[in-house]
């Protein structure tokens, strides 16, 4: 079970809480989580282009995978207990490409569809992981400058 973080307003609570129960009602809680970043990120790891940059971005996968489980149960129960910096993490990968993004998301969207216990899941999360993969790969690739430049600006 997952802890609520310390000093939570009641409103804050209360939102928290209908976004668990709304989540729950479509298959959603921390075991479904787990499951799903354990999957994943075996699937991953066995995949021909992400499991080479992941196997040499992760030195600890055990950790690795706890602290996904944590940012998943912040990002799709509104949990709070996930930390860390993803940009700044994914920045220090020199061996991801642009098209690493589209791979990833694939194979979790395909991970979603072999363990979801209800379509709206898989649209739950995919909205979500989409969001999350735009917003990596325009920040480590997107250069606004580059792009004046191309268009003779």
């Amino acid at each position: 079970m997952i802890e609520t973080p310390p000093q939570t307003s009641p409103k804050a609570l209360e939102a928290r809480q209908k976004i668990r129960e709304d989540a729950a009602a479509i298959g959603i809680d921390e075991a479904f989580i787990a499951r799903l970043v354990d999957e994943f990120y075996r699937r991953v790891r066995q995949h021909p282009h992400l499991g080479p940059v992941f196997d040499g971005a992760v030195h600890d996968w055990p950790d690795h995978l706890a602290r996904l489980k944590l940012f998943w149960a912040s990002v799709a129960l509104n949990a709070g207990v996930y930390t860390g910096r993803p940009m700044q993490a994914h920045m220090r990968v020199k061996t991801i490409e642009a098209a690493h993004f589209g791979e990833w998301l694939f194979l979790f969207e395909q991970t979603l569809r072999d363990l979801a216990p209800d379509e709206r899941a898989v649209d739950y999360f995919m909205v979500r992981a989409s969001r999350i993969g735009e917003s990596l790969k325009l920040g480590l690739f997107y250069r606004p400058e580059q792009d004046l430049h191309a268009r003779g600006k």
